[in-house]
């Protein structure tokens, strides 16, 4: 039933798992599927670029629905385009991109929301006192402040040197 790359019992019963999901993600895993043996059935599916990886999910391409004999289904409020009144391609390319967009939510009472918290005070502030607000060490508050604050969650931080020589951070 798979087409062109010979696939694995494992990848193909993957594969039908996400193509039977609405949104195409793999995810969860067969319970036997952990540790290296995830990484390397997933990195097997990216190589053959049967899935895509997306903000952290793998989700399915339509080379991944072909390999088992399937169609990416056609999300709701999008008509397919051999009906009669169907929408243009241009109006169905945007009709979906809007189905995709997603404001990041941040769960409340999380470290990342402390140290979020922390940083919208006015004065801003310093790693040290993030550091006290959720028991990571510097180096693990520095680098959600880049890479979740402000990469993936899109807030501007503001950063000053106060009197004292500390460098205080806020959200702008």
């Amino acid at each position: 039933m798979t087409t062109q790359a010979k696939l694995t019992e494992t990848q193909t019963t993957i594969l039908r798992a996400a193509a039977g999901r609405p949104d195409g993600n793999i995810e969860p895993l067969p319970p036997n599927v952990r540790g290296g043996a995830r990484a390397k059935v997933i990195e097997g599916l990216l190589t053959r670029c049967l899935v895509i990886d997306a903000d952290g999910r793998h989700l399915l391409t339509d080379a991944g629905y072909a390999a088992v004999g399937k169609q990416r289904p056609v999300p709701k409020g999008v008509q397919k385009m051999d009906a009669p009144d169907a929408l243009t391609k241009r109006e169905a390319t945007h009709a979906l991109q809007k189905l995709e967009v997603t404001a990041p939510t941040i769960r409340p009472g999380t470290k990342l929301a402390a140290i979020i918290d922390a940083m919208r005070n006015p004065d801003g502030a310093t790693v040290a006192q993030m550091m006290a607000g959720t028991g990571w060490q510097a180096h693990t508050v520095r680098g959600a402040i880049s890479g979740m604050v402000r990469k993936r969650l899109g807030y501007e931080v503001a950063t000053e040197k106060g009197k004292d020589g500390q460098r205080a951070y806020r959200i702008a």
